[in-house]
């Protein structure tokens, strides 16, 4: 790894130092070599010294009849001779070693060292820079997916409950609009039951001299017709009769047909009897009462083959 500066410390552009020189190196080692062969030879030329050789007899002047024992103890140990003083050795001196001066340090061996030491430092207090960004990071993305999950949950909560009240609202609604449609309903029924009373009415004051009542007598005779067949009669020609012409004409004309019907309610023959002066009216009269067929019956299930029916122009008003 390229040597740090202070430059570059300092964030200045990098420059490489200049190689320090060997020859000081080189001079140690040959300075080392030549005191370990100084050792070696001094230490050969110690052990090469040879020893005084010491010579000396013993003589024992007794002597002993040796007596034939049955058994003779072991002979004792014979002593040791002491040995003979030795004359004083002459000690030599080793030559004196010349030991190389001490040398001071090396300068550019010391700032190398100190640099290596300074960037191991720098590299080391990196390396826990990045590690404790990388934890940091690692916390951050693990508050992240956190955080993320957590919001997706109250999302999911959140959906569930306004799909939850959209239901309850829309079953609210629901049973709003059928309680407003049975309202209407009944609403409607009565009404129609209003107008169908009031068209009865109408219908067996018009029809109550008109329907079977042929004759030229002041007053019928005959049965009165039902009240109920009338009225179900008029509604369902009224029903199917069209007339938009104008309903204003003064003196409210009047048309009178007899008609002919089969046991069924079919209708043989319309014929008129009495315009009223306005050929549209009777032409939508007479259609009216044509496609009301068949007509409805009594409620013994008879009808009237002959009918006379009238109408006037006030009653499509």
């Amino acid at each position: 790894m390229p040597a740090m500066t202070p430059a570059t410390a300092s964030g200045a552009p990098y420059s490489v130092p200049p190689e320090p020189s060997r020859l000081p190196a080189f001079l140690l080692a040959v300075a080392a070599h030549a005191v370990l062969l100084g050792f070696l030879w001094f230490g050969v030329s110690w052990n090469n010294t040879e020893p005084v050789a010491v010579e000396a007899e013993v003589w024992d002047m007794s002597v002993q009849t040796a007596a034939a024992p049955p058994l003779p103890p072991p002979p004792a140990p014979e002593p040791e001779p002491e040995p003979a003083p030795t004359p004083p050795q002459r000690v030599v001196e080793p030559p004196p070693v010349e030991r190389p001066v001490p040398k001071a340090p090396d300068i550019n061996l010391q700032r190398e060292k100190e640099r290596k030491e300074k960037l191991l430092k720098e590299e080391e207090r990196k390396r826990e820079i990045v590690e404790k960004r990388e934890r940091d990071e690692a916390k951050k993305k693990e508050l992240a997916e956190k955080k993320k999950k957590d919001d997706e949950l109250k999302a999911k909560e959140l959906a569930k409950k306004e799909a939850d009240d959209k239901k309850k609202a829309d079953k609210l609604a629901a049973e709003k609009k059928v309680a407003a449609d049975k309202a209407a309903k009944d609403k409607a029924a009565k009404a129609e039951d209003a107008k169908l009373a009031k068209i009865r009415a109408d219908a067996l004051k018009q029809m109550t001299g008109a329907m079977g009542t042929s004759g030229t007598a002041e007053k019928s005779t005959g049965p009165r017709a039902d009240a109920g067949y009338v009225a179900a009669i008029t509604a369902a020609i009224k029903s199917a009769t069209a007339y938009g012409g104008s309903t204003t004409m003064p003196g409210n004309p009047k048309a009178v047909f007899k008609v002919d019907q089969l046991p069924t309610g079919e209708i043989m023959s319309v014929r008129l009897v009495k315009s009223s002066g306005v050929p549209e009216f009777d032409r939508a009269v007479e259609n009216g009462i044509k496609k009301a067929s068949p007509l409805p019956k009594k409620k013994d299930g008879t009808v009237e083959r002959t009918l006379d029916v009238n109408f006037s122009m006030k009653d499509y008003d």
